[in-house]
């Protein structure tokens, strides 16, 4: 519950992900709940799940700027667990670039579904409200 309405790209910046280096802000979100529930399995072991986790849902007006990476830009092996390099710099280049507050991106854990990243230094970030801070919780059954 701490961290529900930070929208700082803090953990991102602290520790670099797939698609940004360390030392660059990036919220990561997802385009719908199962996806962003799956992104967490992967990374997280179950047994670590805290007990505490929020869903937040985002209003990001329909005229906001995004940057889409198709699976065309993307070098072979993308997929890979630890992520390329490549993917990071690609990431952060868009981040330091400030073209876009947002960049499409396909998953990793389900290339059919997509990842939005929000560069919460962007201009147009003041544009983004939490609309909702809600109780999230995966069934026992995984524990």
């Amino acid at each position: 519950m701490k961290f529900a309405k930070d929208l700082s790209g803090e953990g991102a910046r602290l520790f670099g992900g797939r698609w940004n280096r360390k030392g660059f802000p990036v919220l990561y979100t997802s385009e719908n709940i199962s996806l962003a529930a799956m992104e967490l399995l992967v990374n997280l072991p179950v047994a670590d799940l805290p007990d505490d986790l929020r869903l937040i849902t985002l209003n990001v007006p329909d005229d906001i700027s995004m940057r889409v990476i198709s699976f065309g830009d993307l070098p072979k092996g993308w997929r890979h667990y630890p992520p390329l390099g490549s993917l990071s710099e690609m990431g952060t280049q868009w981040v330091q670039s400030e073209e876009s507050l947002m960049l499409r991106v396909p998953s990793a854990v389900i290339p059919q579904e997509w990842n939005v990243l929000l560069n919460p230094q962007h201009s147009e970030m003041s544009r983004v409200e939490i609309l909702s801070v809600e109780p999230f919780g995966f069934d026992k059954r995984l524990k």
